[in-house]
């Protein structure tokens, strides 16, 4: 059929009595409008007209699928595959000057292809990272692993068609190139390793609080790709951390307390063990006025330490700031040299750092305030003044 089209236009030109080389020119001109043409009814016309319906609907996902990336790659692929189908009638007597000229519209083709299926890719991420419940998967490393295959399939076609061989023969040839391949992109590969591991395992979303000391990370996970993972610290300082490191190494990961209904305080303060002593009668009324102690437990036997600790239990199961439905209790830990600890367990209602911080130190001010309402006092190691103070005293006597 092209032959046929190809004689009767020929046949045309030489009844004006056009020759070789202004026929060309004629062909040349021809197919450069109609490429031109093309061009402009998909960017004047085709491209507003989607964006136009896309506007109207009331769904995001054609938002992306519909971008300006790909509809502009999409107009700077059809014009290349006209050039394409046009050349032949206008070099069809030059066969190696035709077949230089296709061998560069099929590799424009192939490259504005790979354009269009990187920039597909990109707006499915972008759709996929908002999506509700794919939000919180590592899907930047997937992505970014289809768009090196699609790299690679586009190379092995390009040089397919300048060497003209089969794709399929330089794939059956890679094999031998397969270890070459493993140390150029072993990084890579095991970078996509560790994070199906990562995804599938639900060890790691971005957003996550980690900590990992040999690596020098605490703070928010910000990206997860191939061969890094980012880290905004607390003093927004950035650590990358391979993949692989998180897989074999091990990491806290704080997203179990921020899904929980309250995070974990757990301190304690060292009473001076000489303090502890039995109530007097006089300080059991005390307590009981001051509704520390419940009238039926002042008894002869009671201790001043157990008063206190039923008062820091009281005081926390009524403080506004605490979950009380989660593990709450005052306890005694085993005694050291420096004294007897008192252990608080409980949880904050409010997992922020700084609230969480204020209520510790607000809990623990009042703590250190109200000890010696029991005759107690803290355990502190003798400074530089103490000693001081003794020497002075010792003087003077």
């Amino acid at each position: 059929m092209d032959n046929i089209l190809t004689d009767r236009i020929e046949a045309l030109f030489t009844h004006y009595g056009l020759g070789n080389i202004t026929q060309r020119m004629v062909w040349i001109a021809l197919i450069l409008l109609i490429a031109y043409l093309t061009d402009w009814v998909c960017r004047r016309i085709i491209v507003p007209t989607i964006k136009k319906v896309v506007a109207t609907t009331k769904v995001t996902w054609d938002d992306y699928l519909f971008s300006h990336e790909i509809l502009d790659s999409v107009c700077h692929i059809v014009p290349s595959i006209v050039i394409y189908i046009l050349l032949p009638f206008a070099f069809y007597d030059i066969p190696s000057w035709l077949s230089f000229l296709m061998k560069i519209s099929q590799v424009y083709i192939i490259a504005t292809t790979l354009k269009l299926i990187c920039a597909f890719l990109s707006a499915l991420y972008e759709l996929s990272s908002r999506h509700e419940q794919l939000k919180d998967r590592p899907l930047k490393g997937v992505y970014q692993m289809l768009k090196i295959i699609t790299l690679f399939v586009g190379i092995i076609g390009i040089i397919s068609v300048l060497i003209d061989k089969s794709p399929i023969t330089l794939f059956a040839g890679l094999g031998a190139a397969a270890t070459v391949l493993m140390l150029v992109f072993k990084d890579t590969i095991v970078g996509l390793v560790a994070g199906i591991q990562l995804s599938a395992n639900d060890m790691l979303r971005p957003g996550d609080w980690i900590t990992m000391e040999k690596s020098g990370a605490n703070g928010i996970v910000t990206e997860m790709t191939l061969t890094t993972i980012k880290v905004r610290n607390w003093d927004n300082t950035i650590t990358t951390i391979p993949p692989y490191t998180l897989v074999s190494d091990s990491f806290q990961n704080w997203r179990g307390m921020q899904d929980s209904d309250g995070r974990r305080i757990k301190r304690s303060i060292n009473i001076d063990m000489h303090s502890v002593k039995f109530c007097t009668p006089e300080e059991l009324k005390d307590y009981v006025k001051k509704g520390w102690l419940k009238p039926e437990e002042a008894i002869p036997e009671t201790i001043n330490l157990g008063v206190f600790r039923k008062f820091l239990e009281n005081y926390l199961h009524h403080h506004a700031l605490i979950n009380t439905d989660m593990t709450l209790m005052v306890r005694q830990l085993q005694p050291t040299p420096q004294g007897l600890p008192i252990e608080l367990y409980f949880f904050s209602a409010d997992k922020n750092w700084i609230p969480y911080e204020h209520l510790q130190a607000d809990i623990f001010d009042y703590i250190l305030a109200v000890l010696p309402e029991f005759g107690l006092q803290i355990f502190q190691s003798p400074s530089g003044n103490d000693f001081q103070n003794f020497l002075n005293q010792s003087a003077a006597n």
